[in-house]
């Protein structure tokens, strides 16, 4: 196990300028990290360093970064200590391919994304002690370039190693995030978190993203609600069947849960929107594919699954 003395990470590289990677690039910023935001659409990064990115709602802030790049490659000029994976699942092969050309030993790599088996993605490419899985419990959404719109913030946020010989390491990285304002804990149970929040996103996100409606306007509407009801269910008999451990109680925490949402629309609505690919093999996909492996049907996260790849190519 790594002293945790040894481990003082300054740069920082957030990969992605959607809402999500705007947020922590900009407390670890205005707690005096270096950090650089990548994305490979330039105009997305280039408010970042001047006027600098703009959080408001539940945390209201104004920060420039350090640097901005506009392609992975441009990381290998300063090596950051840290790289924060704010991208969309199905980009993450290709971009932990492009991080696998400069990575060193004592660089560690951060799953910060919505789905299952995210970390197995990057693990693939790295290797399994340089990864960590982190679980962000804030909602967002993207006003324009560097300006975001954080609609509810509810920490504690989770992060977990891979390998055990990163243990210390991602101890002093749950302590960097909270003091930077994002408030994380260490935890062992990362996987059943994991879990939990990809039935929450499974059943909001495609359900808007095909019906138009946002979170709230779903859940009010009875015969929506009827399908948001079914695929909880269904999702978390697949997660029972492979072991998972979500809690006894977990439906109606999940029932409560999306039901204070608020008017705010999901990732998944926002790409369709937006004519991007989404993340669905990684939601509802990964619910099939773990019910096919227990010989369970999955007829509502199928339906779901089907219907955005429909949408996708338009």
């Amino acid at each position: 196990m790594e002293n945790i003395s040894n481990f003082r990470p300054r740069l920082f590289a957030v990969v992605g300028a959607g809402p999500v990677g705007c947020i922590v690039s900009a407390l670890l910023a205005k707690n005096g990290y270096d950090v650089t935001l990548c994305d490979v659409v330039p105009e997305l990064v280039k408010p970042a360093t001047n006027p600098g990115i703009i959080i408001e709602g539940a945390i209201n802030l104004q920060q420039s970064v350090t640097h901005t790049c506009t392609s992975i490659e441009d990381l290998s000029e300063n090596v950051p200590d840290v790289i924060i994976l704010a991208i969309k699942a199905n980009t993450l092969s290709l971009v932990s391919s492009a991080i696998e050309a400069f990575y060193k030993e004592g660089i560690y790599i951060i799953s910060w994304q919505n789905g299952i088996d995210t970390e197995a993605e990057i693990a693939r490419n790295l290797g399994r002690k340089p990864v960590m899985r982190a679980v962000v419990n804030y909602g967002c959404e993207l006003i324009g370039p560097c300006h975001v719109r954080m609609s509810f913030h509810h920490p504690p946020h989770y992060l977990q190693e891979l390998d055990k010989a990163s243990t210390m390491a991602a101890i002093k990285l749950t302590e960097i995030l909270t003091e930077c304002g994002l408030n994380t804990k260490h935890t062992d149970k990362i996987n059943s978190m994991v879990w939990r929040k990809a039935i929450l996103n499974s059943c909001m996100n495609p359900v808007c993203a095909v019906t138009g409606l946002t979170m709230t306007q779903a859940m009010n509407d009875p015969f929506i609600f009827q399908i948001i009801d079914s695929l909880v269910k269904e999702c978390v008999a697949v997660a029972r069947a492979n072991g998972i451990d979500l809690g006894w109680d977990f439906y109606p925490y999940a029932m409560e849960y999306m039901g204070k949402a608020g008017d705010h629309k999901p990732s998944m609505l926002t790409d369709i929107e937006n004519k991007r690919r989404t993340e669905i093999e990684f939601m509802n996909g990964k619910f099939v594919e773990y019910g096919r492996q227990t010989g369970m049907e999955t007829p509502y996260n199928k339906t779901l699954r089907a219907l955005i790849k429909a949408l996708e190519p338009k």
